[in-house]
């Protein structure tokens, strides 16, 4: 029965997968560059491992936007969410860790046509997908299991997608991995996983 809850998340998010590098959904992207993003600032650069990695390092302090995503999604960069689960449920920091090598993996390897900020080519999302901020606040948000914990997440990706950090396809993978990678946890721990620290 656990496999058979786990395909649905698996599979929707390898056909979104393939949807992205096929840039079937680019024109949804493109949509949300124009309409959604009024706090982006966006350049030709890559982003760096070391931006995705360590809180602050690319934050544009005098942006509002900026420090407004910097600071609300604190908890869900890596170290921070790895910390934040580990004290709830090792399980929970081990789909940290395993998410995140996924996110990883499918950003060296997936690569959507590209979008624009009208002449300028947005390098930083040729490889976003899936979004690595939205899978941690997910598994964050259920280590605490807590109402404001919601309230925290979604305020996390609605910034996530104002501030310009992702597209609304980045946002679905990253959601449809945290559910693959709390379902494996739940499969390891049982009913205790958000109860105790199995």
């Amino acid at each position: 029965m656990r496999s058979a809850s786990a395909f649905l998340p698996a599979a929707s998010f390898a056909a979104l997968a393939a949807l992205v590098a096929a840039g079937s959904l680019n024109g949804l992207d493109q949509w949300a560059i124009d309409h959604l993003m009024p706090g982006a600032h966006f350049t030709n650069k890559e982003a760096s491992l070391r931006a995705a990695l360590i809180p602050f390092y690319s934050v544009r302090w005098s942006s509002p936007w900026s420090v407004a995503v910097e600071i609300v999604t604190l908890p869900a960069s890596f170290f921070v969410a790895l910390a934040l689960t580990a004290w709830r449920s090792r399980l929970l920091a081990l789909a940290v860790i395993a998410a995140t090598a996924a996110e990883t993996l499918c950003k060296h390897t997936l690569y959507r046509p590209p979008l624009h900020h009208g002449q300028l080519h947005i390098v930083g999302f040729d490889a976003s997908y899936p979004s690595g901020h939205t899978l941690r606040t997910l598994l964050v948000a259920a280590a605490f299991a807590h109402p404001l914990a919601a309230v925290w997440a979604v305020a996390s990706l609605v910034l996530l997608e104002l501030g310009g950090w992702h597209v609304p396809t980045d946002i679905a993978g990253g959601a449809l991995l945290a559910a693959l990678a709390l379902l494996g946890a739940r499969a390891l721990g049982g009913r205790r996983l958000l109860g105790g620290r199995p």
